[in-house]
């Protein structure tokens, strides 16, 4: 395929945009090669600036479960922007999708609209300080919340240990009060709680990890982490930036039966506009200003635009009885094609799988955690990736990251994805 205008405009770009990209991970840096240029998308279709048609399997990091350009999402929005924009005050749209928001997900009450994911978990994070009168939080290597100061946190020599900044600009101060501990390993968790006795305001992790690749929770492991929060007066957060809306109406608490104290939203809660939100049961959204004493602010939180969207998003989610059964059967029939064209073609790998998100590793071991991800053959991703993309299929560009399934792919998508792997994993 010919990159040749793609090329010109990410030469363009970085005279006036760091890397030339707004997000590092589109800089190709860890396939290499010139980042694509999208000039437009619709259903499970990426159309760059060059005329390539791309079958997208990231679809904007999740949240277009129903394909692009999906009517009545884009509806929803250009009937609002012809009203007016953004406001910075109340609009009745914001009740409308919170009340849905809240029918449709287990264990919450009130939620608050914010606008990215990753001010939702840094959100959530202060609530839950303020709410608990703790300082310390535990997340997970390998688990993405965003680029707060709080989560870019690498891992210290122990248990007892506390992390250090992995980005220059976060604090020694702000790396004490954050713990790493390793997903998939409750008796790690454990005895970083045992460490720092009633210091621990939350637990934050992404349910379905998708920032290592698709990573499955274990059999009783998020059911561990709420046993272990119940008895230490500690809050578990659910990152569903990924998850909600996606495996299941109600996300991963809904799938796995296990109730979060707080949950985090990204995109998805505004059909793929730039949107976020938290929520939780009453007693803990009620300490938020203006009721509470905790302080959230934003002047663009709940625009009209995203909380269209959202709402029209939510509506088809909500109203679609077999969306999520038609998910899984597309994700597990891509599994199944992929599994044996790599093993026909004699390529070691491991595939990950958790409802419409699924990952391939180049590692015949187990995936676990942050640790064994990182024991896939990179070199033989940067060739996969490459190679699919020469063949019209676009996956992410790193190899610590989820694909996604939408419901705009067809057989006839999936089929031609299998055979293009096959085509690529002769070349491997």
């Amino acid at each position: 395929m010919n990159y040749k205008r793609s090329s010109a405009l990410f030469a363009q770009a970085e005279m006036v945009i760091p890397g030339g990209v707004n997000s590092p991970v589109r800089a190709f840096k860890a396939v290499g090669g010139t980042p694509i240029f999208v000039k437009e998308a619709k259903g499970a279709y990426l159309y760059d600036e060059d005329g390539n048609r791309l079958i997208d399997y990231i679809n904007s990091w999740g949240p277009m479960i129903l394909g692009h350009a999906y009517e009545p999402v884009v509806d929803a929005v250009v009937d609002k922007a012809k009203k007016g924009t953004s406001f910075g005050m109340p609009t009745e749209i914001e009740t409308k999708i919170a009340e849905l928001a809240v029918s449709m997900v287990p264990n919450i009450d009130k939620i608050r609209f914010v606008n990215s994911g990753t001010e939702a978990c840094m959100s959530a994070v202060r609530l839950a300080r303020g709410f608990t009168g703790k300082d310390k939080i535990i997340k997970f290597a390998g688990c993405y919340h965003g680029h707060s100061d709080s989560f870019l946190i690498q891992a210290g020599s122990g248990a007892i240990t506390f992390g250090t900044p992995n980005s220059p600009g976060v604090t020694q101060g702000t790396a004490k009060d954050t713990l790493l501990a390793r997903y998939n390993d409750i008796e790690n968790v454990s005895q970083l709680i045992e460490a720092n006795k009633d210091e621990i305001a939350c637990v934050i992790i992404e349910p379905v990890a998708g920032n290592m690749g698709c990573i499955p929770p274990k059999n009783e492991f998020l059911k561990g982490l709420r046993d272990l929060c119940n008895a230490n007066n500690i809050l578990l957060v659910f990152d569903e930036v990924m998850t909600g809306f996606r495996l299941a109406k109600g996300g991963a608490q809904e799938l796995f039966n296990i109730n979060a104290d707080i949950v985090c939203f990204g995109k998805v809660i505004g059909g793929g506009l730039p949107v976020g939100a938290f929520a939780a049961r009453n007693e803990i959204m009620n300490y938020l200003a203006p009721l509470g004493p905790v302080y959230q602010a934003g002047t663009l939180s709940g625009n009209p635009l995203a909380m269209a969207a959202g709402l029209a998003m939510l509506n088809e989610l909500n109203n679609d009885v077999e969306i999520f059964n038609r998910l899984e059967e597309k994700t597990a029939y891509l599994h199944e094609g992929i599994a044996k064209v790599l093993s026909d073609n004699n390529i070691v790998y491991t595939i990950n799988r958790v409802g419409s998100m699924i990952s391939v590793h180049f590692d015949e071991g187990e995936v676990v955690d942050f640790e064994t991800a990182t024991k896939g053959n990179n070199e033989t991703f940067k060739k996969f990736f490459h190679g699919l993309l020469n063949e019209g299929v676009y996956i992410a560009p790193s190899a610590f990251e989820t694909w996604f399934i939408t419901d705009a792919l067809t057989y006839k998508d999936l089929d031609y994805t299998i055979e293009a792997i096959d085509k690529v994993a002769k070349t491997l």
